[in-house]
């Protein structure tokens, strides 16, 4: 049997599969509250004892890249080798992929239930497939054909530079650089971002702030949901918040679009991470595919590209998948 596991900072969520189920039925499963643990060892040696399941190997997404089979982890002071956890551990073999790359290992088994499609395009058969996903940080991943089936590579295109479109976005440039010295796409399309724009827009003096919000933010480490919230209200939107996220989705469409380029994406592109369920609503609307297709003269081709918002935990599946095959030819 194989133990996967999705690694995050705040929970980590262990499960086991057997061939026989494949990727989509674990056996057995459990969220663990990362913090609590001095090391992934330790959390898993709780797990597979409450199960009883004879685990031989293991599969894990982590968020940062793996190299040589090796990670350090980006929000958790966790160093994760493969090979020292197999010994650890006693199991035959472990495996350590990105946490993008795992979810893009999860597309070719994603169905229509698992997705919600904000443009129906034009798919081409076997084309490489984008996946950007807008979480704490902003992942990015692709998938290519081989002959045979579709093979996922990571990426750290999150934390490439950003281009803006439009004046505003240039002031928000600007803004950024003073903040940071480097303006990469994850200070503006990710949970850490959308602060960023938040600030930029009350401290520009377009919108005034809200005392109410102020004082919820005031209050909070975490000022993203509040201010997603506050957008979303259906009975009284902020005004701020509704420009933040508007933002947002622009940036969003306009870099998702430039890693469809990049791959040229003509199997599809696929929003994943936590966000882009949550704001449905601002991603059905135009703003999201006409920052999407605003590509000069690749724009009536990039207009073809069919996209979709995942709705599932998509890494958990595609490490499992990633872990199963070759548990399979080991």
């Amino acid at each position: 049997m194989l133990l996967a596991g999705d690694i995050g900072g705040t929970k980590t969520q262990l499960a086991v599969f057997s061939l026989a189920e494949g990727p989509r039925r674990p056996v057995a499963e459990a969220i663990f509250p990362s913090a609590e643990y001095t090391d992934l060892a330790d959390m898993v040696r709780e797990f597979i004892a409450r199960t009883n399941l004879p685990v031989e190997y293991a599969c894990f997404d982590v968020a940062g890249p793996v190299i040589g089979g090796r990670a350090q982890l980006t929000n958790l002071p966790w160093i994760v080798d493969s090979a020292a956890l197999a010994a650890e551990l006693n199991l035959r073999r472990v495996w350590l992929l990105n946490d993008l790359q795992a979810t893009a290992y999860a597309v070719p088994q994603l169905t229509p239930a698992d997705l919600e499609t904000l443009n129906k395009g034009e798919p081409a058969e076997y084309g490489a497939i984008a996946v950007i996903a807008p979480g704490t940080g902003l992942g990015e991943a692709f998938l290519v054909w081989t002959g045979s089936s579709y093979m996922a590579y990571a990426s750290e295109g999150g934390h490439t530079d950003f281009g803006p479109n439009d004046e505003v976005e240039i002031e928000l440039l600007r803004f950024l650089l003073k903040r940071y010295g480097h303006a990469g796409y994850e200070r503006i399309c990710s949970g850490i971002g959308i602060p960023n724009i938040y600030d930029f827009f009350r401290d520009s003096g377009r919108f005034p702030e809200s005392p109410r919000i102020a004082q919820a933010l005031a209050t909070t480490d975490d000022r993203t949901p509040i201010i997603v919230q506050a957008a979303l209200d259906p009975v009284e939107p902020d005004p701020l918040c509704v420009a933040a996220m508007e933002m947002f989705v622009s940036v969003l469409g306009a870099e998702a679009g430039n890693l469809a380029l990049k791959v040229l994406a003509t199997g599809g592109v696929y929003l994943g991470g936590g966000i882009p369920p949550r704001i449905l609503p601002l991603l059905r609307g135009e703003r999201f595919m006409r920052a999407f297709t605003h590509k000069g003269r690749f724009s009536e081709m990039i207009s073809r590209i069919p996209v979709h918002v995942v709705l599932t935990q998509a890494a958990l599946i595609g490490a499992a998948r990633y872990g199963l095959e070759r548990m399979s030819s080991d």
